[in-house]
């Protein structure tokens, strides 16, 4: 979901008439750490299920990535949007840490996907989902939101999916369209030195 945030904050964006000469500029505290992040989640997400030792972990792997992430939003919280995204990302964090590193998902959103992810589910494969019972902690900020037609891509959210992406609006619209370098007209020449603007 976050990615389909990005995109349409990019569209309207540019819908809005903005640009991305803000992104020259754009100079985050750890900055290096949310790439890292993203490649390690995708690494323990796609090697969990062929090693035992991985998959038992992965839990406590995931935990550690969302605390550094919230650590990296924190100290760049001065950013617009940050504070929601902040504030999304430890929703999510919050229900994955009390129920073992995992993700809820609910059972009767999840039926309006592929039937052999909801098997998967069931069998409690090792994934960064798990599925959502009577003893889940706080299950309401699992995924239990659905969304397909006429949406172009079926999926289950959360409620801390919907507030991050709400951030990254509003932090992208900042950068597209409100910064000051975005409001430079296209004739001026901008130089720059080290990220700031001569």
């Amino acid at each position: 979901m976050v990615f389909d945030g990005i995109i349409v904050s990019f569209i309207v964006g540019f819908l809005r008439k903005g640009n991305l000469r803000a992104l020259a500029q754009l100079k985050l505290k750890w900055g290096w750490i949310f790439p890292l992040l993203l490649v390690v989640q995708l690494a323990v997400f796609m090697l969990q299920n062929d090693s035992k030792f991985l998959g038992q972990i992965s839990g406590s792997i995931y935990i550690v990535v969302y605390v550094l992430g919230l650590l990296f939003l924190y100290i760049n919280r001065h950013n617009p949007g940050f504070i929601l995204i902040l504030l999304g990302v430890f929703l999510n964090f919050l229900v994955m840490v009390l129920n073992g590193g995992r993700m809820p998902v609910s059972m009767d959103a999840a039926k309006i996907l592929d039937p052999a992810y909801v098997e998967i589910l069931k069998e409690s494969l090792y994934a960064k989902h798990t599925m959502l019972t009577a003893s889940t902690h706080l299950g309401f900020l699992g995924d239990v939101i659905p969304i397909s037609d006429p949406y172009p891509r079926t999926q289950i959210i959360s409620i801390g999916d919907i507030v991050m992406n709400i951030g990254i609006f509003f932090f992208i619209q900042y950068l597209m369209v409100r910064h000051p370098a975005a409001k430079i007209g296209d004739t001026t020449s901008i130089s720059f030195k080290g990220g700031e603007k001569q």
